[in-house]
């Protein structure tokens, strides 16, 4: 086998992992979700075992990573690729461990009514692995247009999480003994928010992947 095929065969294992994690921390967040809704603490203190998964996922990579740029020197678009899924995923596994904070809070919600029932949250939660599959989808697929789409769609993450922050304050001028149950609901809604900002980091960084600049560097 040629170097190039070799080189080209362990990007396709790359894009594999990547798919890998990716996946499991669209588990993570649908868990940590349904364990809000439900109010289910054994189901919220399951996400922290796919955490350390996640993180194995990480470590995976960064070493497959590492081994395409010593041992098959890469030319510029190849190093694009790579420097690229070395950023992803450290922003990746911030997803994974922010959906592992949500289930901490959730599990303080456990066991209480709820004020306000938190489906605008898990709105926040779907638009949110859109955000992140589609990221990872544009990487594998080198779509240019697909990671830009990811983007545009971060605007209805905030404007869902403004949202919801403005009917938990009204929900605490309302009553103030409402305060800590919408505090909580507000600093999870605050971490879906995140995500979706890292969701964006990662589509930012296949458009650098693809056309060589990042909006950092501009």
């Amino acid at each position: 086998m040629s170097l190039r095929n070799k080189f080209d065969e362990q990007l396709q294992e790359l894009n594999n992992k990547l798919i890998e994690m990716g996946e499991l921390i669209e588990h993570s967040i649908s868990t940590a979700v349904e364990a809000l809704l439900t109010q289910n603490v054994e189901l919220a203190a399951t996400v922290k075992a796919d955490e350390r998964l996640s993180d194995k996922k990480e470590k995976q990579i960064e070493t497959l990573c590492f081994e395409l740029l010593l041992r098959q020197q890469p030319v510029a678009r190849d190093l694009r690729i790579i420097s690229a899924a070395l950023k992803m995923i450290t922003d990746m596994e911030r997803i994974a461990d922010q959906a592992e904070d949500i289930a901490e809070i959730t599990k303080h919600l456990a066991g209480v009514k709820f004020k306000k029932q938190p489906e605008d949250i898990a709105e926040m939660a779907t638009a949110t692995k859109k955000m992140l599959k589609e990221s990872i989808a544009s990487f594998v697929n080198r779509d240019l247009e697909s990671a830009r789409s990811v983007l545009d769609h971060d605007d209805v993450v905030d404007e869902l999480f403004r949202g919801i922050r403005n009917d938990l304050i009204a929900l605490i001028h309302e009553n103030p003994e409402n305060g800590e149950q919408a505090l909580d609901l507000l600093m999870i809604a605050k971490y879906f928010e995140r995500i979706g900002d890292h969701a964006s980091n990662i589509a930012e960084w296949v458009i650098f992947m693809i056309t060589g600049k990042h909006k950092n560097s501009q």
